[in-house]
C-alpha cells in the first residue's frame, strides 16, 4: 500500500509500539502525528525521522483529559485538513499484585489511561471522519483481553473493554465510511513487558512484530490476533469450562 501523503495520528508515540508504528509509516511516507506525554521521548522520536520520507510531527498531552487530546487533535487537524488512520495505542501494565493488594489509585490510572483514554481518542477524531466519509480508526488491544489472567485485573479489564468499545464503536459506523480495526497482539518485547523473571509464551520482538500491525491496518480488518499459536490458544481457552481454565490460567506467572 502507498502510504505517501496520507495522515496518520498515533497516541503513546514516544516509545515501543507506537514509536515503532510512527516511523515505519513516516518511512512509507506518511505525515504522522506523534502523541504521548513524554516531551523528551517524543523528540527521539521526531529527531529519529529526519532522513525518511515521511514526516512526523510532536504533540504533548495526555489522553485522559479531554482538553489534551481535543485540542492536539484539533491542532492536527487544522494544520493538516483530515486525519486517515488514527491509532489508539496509548496504555500502561500498572502493578503485578493480586487484588486483595492491588492499589485503589493504580486501579483507577489503568482504567483512565487504557479505556477513558482510548475514548477520549475516538471522541476527538470521528467526528471529522465522519463528515468527511472516510477514515479508519484502530484500537491497539492485546490477547489479555479474552480472559482474566493472574494479578492482570486492571490490564485485562481495560484491553477487554477497548476490544468491545471499538466494536461499537464499529457498529456505531456502518454506512459513515469508517472502518474500525482491533488489533491483539500477544508479548512483545517493549518497555512494558521488561523487568518480568517469568518466560513469556511466544514472545516477539518488536521489530517482527510491525509487519502484523501494518497488514491488519492496511487490509482494514475487523479484528487481527497475533502471533497465530498464542491467539488460538487464548481464543480457544474463552470456550473452556471455568473449572479448567482456572487449573491452567491459575498457575501462570506472566506478571512475575
Amino acid at each position: 500500500m502507498d502510504w505517501s501523503g496520507k495522515k496518520i495520528f498515533i497516541t503513546g508515540a514516544s516509545s515501543g509500539i507506537g514509536s515503532a508504528l510512527a516511523t515505519e509509516f513516516a518511512r512509507r511516507g506518511a505525515l504522522v502525528g506523534a502523541f504521548a506525554r513524554r516531551e523528551q521521548e517524543l523528540a527521539k522520536v521526531v529527531d529519529g525521522s529526519a532522513d525518511l520520507e515521511g514526516v512526523i510531527h510532536a504533540y504533548t498531552g495526555d489522553v485522559t483529559e479531554w482538553s489534551s487530546i481535543s485540542s492536539a487533535v484539533g491542532g492536527f487537524l487544522a494544520d493538516h485538513g483530515h486525519i486517515d488512520v488514527m491509532i489508539a495505542n496509548a496504555g500502561i501494565g500498572g502493578n503485578s499484585e493480586r487484588a486483595e493488594k492491588y492499589p485503589h489509585e493504580m486501579f483507577l490510572k489503568v482504567v483512565n489511561v487504557n479505556l477513558v483514554g482510548a475514548f477520549n481518542t475516538v471522541r476527538a477524531v470521528l467526528p471529522s471522519m465522519v463528515e468527511r466519509g472516510s477514515g479508519q480508526l484502530v484500537a491497539i488491544s492485546s490477547l489479555a483481553g479474552f480472559r482474566g489472567l493472574p494479578k492482570s485485573g486492571a490490564y485485562c479489564s481495560t484491553k477487554a473493554g477497548m476490544t468491545s468499545l471499538f466494536e461499537s464503536v464499529r457498529l456505531d459506523c456502518i454506512g459513515t465510511g469508517v472502518d474500525v480495526t482491533v488489533i491483539q497482539p500477544g508479548f512483545i518485547r517493549t518497555p512494558l513487558t521488561e523487568g518480568r523473571s517469568s518466560k513469556l509464551p511466544f514472545m516477539m520482538e518488536l521489530e517482527e512484530s510491525i509487519p502484523h500491525f501494518m497488514r491488519a491496518i492496511e487490509s482494514r480488518k475487523r479484528f487481527a490476533a497475533f502471533p497465530w499459536q498464542l491467539a488460538l490458544l487464548v481464543r480457544s481457552g474463552k470456550f473452556f469450562p471455568s473449572w479448567l481454565y482456572d487449573r491452567i490460567a491459575g498457575s501462570t506467572r506472566y506478571r512475575e
